[in-house]
């Protein structure tokens, strides 16, 4: 046997995502990492042993311009580039790459961590170590690192430290959670097996193993929904083990799922009830995707008050805006639904203090095991959240090391550098600005080739009848001064609109009505109606406009996206299934939905220039749509003809370093593997070419350049200071888009 130590700046145990965002996330930051997970592929659940999809604050496109930033993002974009088609395979690689591509991280697979040496009293802990066996090498390692973060998912290296934890569902009354059961106990969500199938092309017999159960004898045929050609995470109700030990009984929970899924095949292929005689079972899970065990306890614990109220914590690190989404303890075999859904307006903020142990002084912990109450874990859960949850404990790990301090004196004494570091790593962080002393960029006087300061929508590839409300939501910069809509009126009519505020910046629903107005619309085709609507509001916003019902008009559609504008159904979402999934109708965001409207927008003109997409909003501190799109937006592209933004100083600086982040849409819902395909390769909105210059002498010099961009953030560093007074982004085309496109410049003078 061999025996070895393993020094780093950074332990992270785990390699599911939110290991993985941690673990790169400190890696940047300059720290020595180890990562270890005990499984042969990165991912966890997402990885093609189990093979969940990655859900995240878009809840599947419920949530607007919710998709993730940061590192979580950038596998997002890379997936969609590479594999779009969702093979779990070429996900593996992608994430697996990612961490490759960090010199700072070494990575351990089939490593599985069952020891840790900690020191102290039980409510001053601190880890010394933790050690690990990888398996197939007869290797013994020992880890030892400052900092450690428990990215476990079932929080075993917490558990060994005497970290405090909770197990189960709390009492209503200890956080007045009202879906919180009356008295406590030991219930857990379920772990979950996934199957895959396809069409061999030729008829393929089935003769079922003798696990299989007989389904017709459970009340799974009637209350769930099977069809023969869907898989994976389709069914992914086939769950139980909540009323048990989802840990010590993880292998007879696997064999009950095994006998449910071929039970489930065997009525597929054998009752006659469905068209399956050419299907075949192409993959089984043998790994049950678990859910729920244990939850630290740390400095704060999220609760379901939290979520609803989208608390915006002074130490928020990151966001979530997947449903509180519970689900019964008898999983498969419950005879209520599987799921049942409580959505907030918008998306929620994650407190930092929920990301460290209120008892261990040098961990961290991120994924499925932060403080949290059983019904705000119903939330924070999924993955794509687990993963910016681990980029923020990843930075403050890598900020603790850096400075020598714990976790909570991190908190205490450096929250403000915590909190800049995220913006400045673009990670999923809203509602919060740049204010980093250190970025040039910020005292640039700011212009730009042009500016799009007419916003209007006049392409029309479609009509809609208004047979429901349709919502539009619209950025109103500094005032809004009247409107027109292109309709069809199949009879005189009377077109109504109400104007509403969100409320809340980062929210898309009506939350206040403010005004309403009205037009005569005469029977015809093609007509542009002006509605007399007129606010200012005291900062810049956006107003939630919803174009009241009527039979005799129907709207005309671009059928392509538009920066800053968004549209909505009012009505049933048609991608909920109420049989299975209860989720509440009468909630806003379920209510008005944008799946009719995918990638389209209603022809719209506003009557007054807006100041929506000036040249400065590429440095106003906002790199995420908050009240408004925050980026600039050039005039509809022309051959030949370059868009820039430029950046001016009074005296002249010194140039080493230039962060540029391009429009990715982030409303745009992408997914790893097979809940939907987008059928771009590349956000269309992205810049594609383009080139930074700086003016040296009386002369444009180019410092840095790039070509087939395809991510959102590039980081320039130059090989060597460049004196300048006047710096340049020259876009000289986009992958789509007709409009060139810049979230946010920053400028430093060091790497």
């Amino acid at each position: 046997m061999r025996e070895e130590t393993i020094q780093t700046d950074v332990t992270v145990v785990g390699g599911g995502l939110a290991g993985v965002c941690a673990a790169i996330a400190a890696a940047r930051l300059g720290r020595k990492v180890a990562l270890i997970n005990n499984r042969p592929v990165l991912g966890g659940n997402s990885s093609s042993e189990v093979r969940v999809w990655v859900c995240g604050a878009t809840g599947h496109g419920i949530h607007r311009y919710a998709r993730e930033t940061g590192i979580m993002g950038e596998l997002f974009v890379e997936n969609q580039y590479r594999n779009k088609d969702g093979n779990p395979y070429f996900w593996d690689m992608v994430v697996h790459e990612a961490v490759r591509a960090e010199p700072n991280i070494q990575l351990f697979l089939n490593t599985d961590v069952h020891e840790a040496e900690a020191e102290g009293n039980e409510n001053d802990r601190t880890i010394r170590s933790v050690t690990g066996w990888m398996m197939g090498s007869e290797r013994r390692i020992r880890f030892e690192s400052p900092l450690f973060l428990d990215c476990t998912g079932d929080g075993l290296i917490g558990f060994l430290a005497g970290a405090k934890y909770r197990l189960g569902r709390e009492a209503r009354e200890e956080f007045n959670e009202e879906w919180a059961p009356l008295v406590a106990d030991d219930v857990t969500l379920g772990s979950t097996l996934l199957f895959y199938t396809k069409d061999a092309g030729h008829p393929v017999k089935f003769t079922p193993p003798s696990i299989a159960k007989d389904i017709r004898k459970t009340t799974i045929p009637e209350r769930r929904i099977i069809r023969s050609g869907d898989n994976g995470c389709a069914y992914w109700w086939i769950e139980w083990g909540g009323e048990h030990d989802i840990v010590h009984d993880n292998e007879r929970i696997r064999d009950e799922l095994w006998s449910v899924i071929y039970g489930i095949w065997d009525y597929i292929k054998n009752s006659g009830k469905f068209d399956a005689e050419n299907m075949t079972l192409e993959w089984v899970g043998a790994v049950p995707g678990k859910r729920e065990y244990r939850r630290f306890v740390g400095d704060y614990v999220l609760n379901q008050n939290d979520i609803l109220a989208q608390r915006e914590f002074e130490d928020r690190v990151a966001y979530g805006g997947w449903s509180i989404d519970l689900h019964p303890p008898q999983g498969v075999y419950a005879t209520a639904a599987g799921s049942k859904h409580l959505h907030m307006d918008g998306i929620y903020h994650i407190p930092f203090r929920s990301l460290y142990s209120a008892n261990v002084s040098n961990m961290l912990m991120a994924g499925r095991d932060i403080s949290a109450s059983h019904v705000a874990f119903g939330t924070t859960r999924v993955m794509a959240t687990c993963a910016v949850i681990g980029e923020a404990a990843g930075i403050g790990a890598a900020l603790c090391a850096a400075k020598g301090v714990t976790p909570r004196e991190l908190h205490a004494s450096h929250l403000s550098e915590l909190l800049q570091t995220l913006l400045r790593q673009d990670a999923a962080v809203i509602g919060l600005r740049n204010e980093d002393e250190a970025d040039l960029a910020r005292k640039a006087v700011v212009s730009a080739s042009s500016e799009r300061r007419r916003f209007a929508v006049e392409r029309a590839a479609e009509t809609v009848s208004l047979t429901t409300d349709v919502g539009m939501t619209i950025p109103v910069d500094p005032a809004l001064d009247g409107l027109e809509l292109l309709v069809d009126a199949s009879s005189a009519a009377e077109l109504a609109v109400e104007l509403w505020e969100t409320g809340r910046a980062e929210n898309y629903v009506p939350r206040t009505k403010v005004l309403s107005a009205s037009a005569p619309v005469a029977a015809g085709g093609r007509q542009w109606v002006k509605l007399d609507l007129r606010w200012t509001p005291e900062t810049a916003r956006n107003a939630f406009l919803v174009i009241k019902a009527n039979d005799a008009i129907a709207l005309h559609l671009d059928n392509r996206p538009t920066s800053g504008a968004l549209a909505f159904w009012k009505g049933e979402n048609p991608r909920l299934s109420p049989g299975l999934e209860d989720h509440q109708p009468e909630q806003p965001v379920v209510q008005w939905s944008m799946k009719k409207f995918d990638r389209k927008i209603p022809c719209f003109r506003l009557s007054a220039p807006t100041n929506a997409f000036a040249a400065d909003k590429a440095t106003d501190g906002y790199a995420r749509p908050y009240g408004g799109p925050h980026l600039w937006s050039s005039e509809r592209l022309a051959a030949g003809r370059p868009e820039w933004l430029e950046l001016a100083w009074r005296d002249p600086i010194a140039v080493r370093q230039v962060h540029v982040t391009f429009n990715d849409d982030v409303n745009e819902d992408l997914i790893n593997l097979h809940h939907h395909i987008t059928p771009f390769e590349v956000i269309p909105d992205l810049v594609k070419d383009y080139r930074i210059e700086a003016r040296v002498g009386d002369a444009w010099t180019t410092v840095a350049e790039c070509r087939d961009n395809r991510k959102r953030k590039h980081v320039h560093a130059l090989d060597a200071a460049v004196a300048t007074d006047r710096l340049r982004v020259v876009v000289e085309s986009t992958n789509g888009s007709e409009y060139a496109e810049i979230v946010e410049v920053r400028v430093y003078a060091q790497d």
